[in-house]
């Protein structure tokens, strides 16, 4: 798909993804796999770099494997850089990496991560 066949992210079309039938394999994760969902946000925003930032750690962080439950969000800031936090969705901090510049399309966004699937809050 070229550029200008890309659709643009709008956060509200992340809300037609309500469950996942078709989940694709992360190849630098240990296994881990995300939903339709995902795939579209990655592929509209221009955002798999946003995927293996959450995924590439799982393996590897003792923090990110033993929990059960994550709550990933990344926060685009005015200045254009970000901060990517992760938590167990009770507000305790398992992870946190800053971004310094990305030109993702929107302001904030929220993924979970359960059983080795990230995907989005609407698909639960």
């Amino acid at each position: 798909m070229s550029s200008a066949e890309t659709p643009a992210l709008r956060a509200q079309d992340l809300a037609q993804f309500t469950g996942s039938g078709t989940f694709y394999r992360h190849a630098l994760s240990g296994g881990c796999v995300y939903s339709e969902g995902v795939q579209y946000l990655a592929e509209a925003g221009s955002a798999y770099w946003l995927l293996d930032a959450i995924l590439c750690p799982q393996p590897h962080d003792p923090t990110l494997r033993n929990a059960e439950f994550q709550v990933w969000t990344l926060t685009v800031h005015e200045d254009r850089s970000a901060t990517l936090v992760c938590t167990d969705g009770d507000g305790e901090g398992l992870y946190a990496q800053p971004v310094l510049w990305t030109d993702f399309a929107l302001e904030t966004v929220s993924l979970w991560f359960a059983n080795s699937t990230l995907y989005l809050p609407s698909e639960h």
